[in-house]
């Protein structure tokens, strides 16, 4: 009874967790959109606020899996939400001057904090039960931290772009339409700052089960090839979701006649969504329930689409039906997979890839349609390939992975700008051929890298 009880606590606070960095790093992505106009920046230019997010992973990744090691996960997880809100408040004075590095610097600031949570929670969730249901756990925590990241967009739609107007066409945002932009950033920011200190005390006063370190000493991680080539899976799936992402909404209000800036930014909540929906499919389907039961959850998960499609477009249900209908292809494919974690990674990874080919190349409301899907195939990509990466280690072995993991989350600050300076010389739609590059990679990893070899 206790060993469930740790688990339940360890699951909700961590669930938690997984919300909150969530929504956070969606926050992050898609203000890229508003940015791009309050500084009259190059989509370039604009994708360097990504890149100033994710560069954190590579920097702080390894150090916090041995600041884990040191002060153990409660206290990295405390650490890491005071940084959270350190970081959004400096863009109060960022918003206020307008200054763009200052953007960099908060941004920065804020990504050290969601680092300190990323790394204590992947493994945190892996090890607290067995470990054939490791794959479930992680997709409920993911699903949970995407409920946060289909949020994050509609909230900029609603607090930054509602009632803006800005012009599609980039060239005649005006130095006005940038202040009044600037105006609207800080208050999402100083309400994401007091609830992540909120939290911070609360965690402080609850009691967390403990990980047991181990004791076996076993061979470097780098010496697991699964690991290692798992790393390198991580940095295609960043880079290719958050370049999708950070895309979507100038791609869409550029390229997609009648689609203004707000309703790309409902757009971009639908892409995230369906990283929700995708993962709380994967959240039983990977478990050790019986299909029966598997199959009740499908209803309930149905419905959320629906609600949270229409939700999201102002209750336009079409748009919620449309969602769902995609919903349930995306759950019809993930039975080719049986429940098994490689070989579904390999099936979503060729869909995601197919989906951003046809996006390159086709146009009109075919083209919105295969962007947004993508969402619903990226969905159970990070916890197969952490549970792939993190298979056959022990305890003592999992921080140091979970370190090397997620600093290749840099992907998602390398892939954006790279995609965004094709855009700039060569069209929206070029880019996207990077990301399906990347789904290829994650299609090899899942088919031959991941398999378990000793060096």
């Amino acid at each position: 009874m206790e060993k469930n009880n740790n688990l339940v606590v360890g699951m909700t606070v961590f669930g938690a967790i997984f919300f909150i960095f969530g929504f956070a790093t969606t926050f992050i992505i898609t203000l890229t959109a508003p940015v791009k106009a309050i500084f009259g920046l190059s989509e370039f230019g604009a994708q360097l606020l990504s890149s100033a997010f994710f560069i954190a992973y590579p920097l702080m990744s390894i150090p916090t899996g041995r600041i884990i090691d040191r002060i153990g996960y409660k206290m990295t997880v405390i650490a890491g939400l005071i940084l959270m809100a350190l970081g959004s408040f400096i863009f109060i004075p960022a918003a206020k001057l307008p200054s763009f590095p200052i953007f960099l610097l908060g941004t920065f600031i804020l990504a050290v904090g969601v680092v300190f949570l990323q790394v204590s929670a992947n493994p945190y969730v892996t090890a607290i039960g067995p470990e054939p249901t490791a794959s479930s756990r992680l997709n409920l925590t993911q699903a949970l931290n995407s409920v946060a990241t289909m949020i994050a967009p509609w909230l900029i739609s609603v607090a930054i772009f509602k009632g803006l107007n800005l012009p599609n066409d980039d060239s005649l945002i005006t130095p006005e339409h940038g202040l009044m932009a600037a105006d609207r950033v800080p208050l999402p920011f100083i309400i994401m700052g007091v609830i992540v200190l909120l939290v911070a005390v609360a965690i402080f006063t609850i009691k967390l089960p403990v990980i047991d370190k181990g004791s076996g000493v076993k061979k470097s991680i780098w010496k697991y090839p699964h690991v290692v080539l798992g790393a390198f899976g991580i940095f295609a799936y960043v880079g290719a979701e958050v370049g999708n992402a950070g895309l979507i909404v100038n791609y869409l209000k550029n390229s997609i006649e009648g689609v203004s800036a707000e309703m790309a930014s409902t757009y971009a909540a639908i892409y995230w969504g369906g990283a929700m929906i995708g993962r709380f499919f994967g959240s039983f389907m990977f478990s050790d329930m019986k299909q029966g039961k598997k199959l009740s959850y499908l209803i309930p998960v149905l419905a959320l689409a629906f609600i949270a499609g229409a939700f999201v477009t102002d209750w336009n249900w079409k748009i919620g039906l449309i969602f769902t209908l995609v919903a349930i292809v995306n759950f019809i494919i993930m039975q080719i997979g049986t429940g098994k974690a490689a070989r579904t990674l390999a099936i979503f990874a060729l869909a995601a890839a197919l989906l951003d080919i046809a996006t390159t190349f086709t146009t009109g409301q075919v083209a919105l349609w295969t962007v947004i899907s993508i969402g619903l195939f990226n969905s159970i990509m990070f916890p197969n390939i952490f549970t792939l990466a993190v298979k056959d280690l022990d305890n003592a072995e999992l921080s140091g992975a979970s370190g090397l993991i997620n600093s290749l989350i840099v992907g998602g600050a390398l892939i954006p700008p790279i995609m965004g300076g094709i855009a700039d010389n060569f069209g929206y739609t070029w880019a996207f051929l990077v990301p399906a590059l990347c789904y290829l990679y994650i299609l090899f990893y899942s088919v031959k890298g991941s398999t378990i070899r000793r060096a």
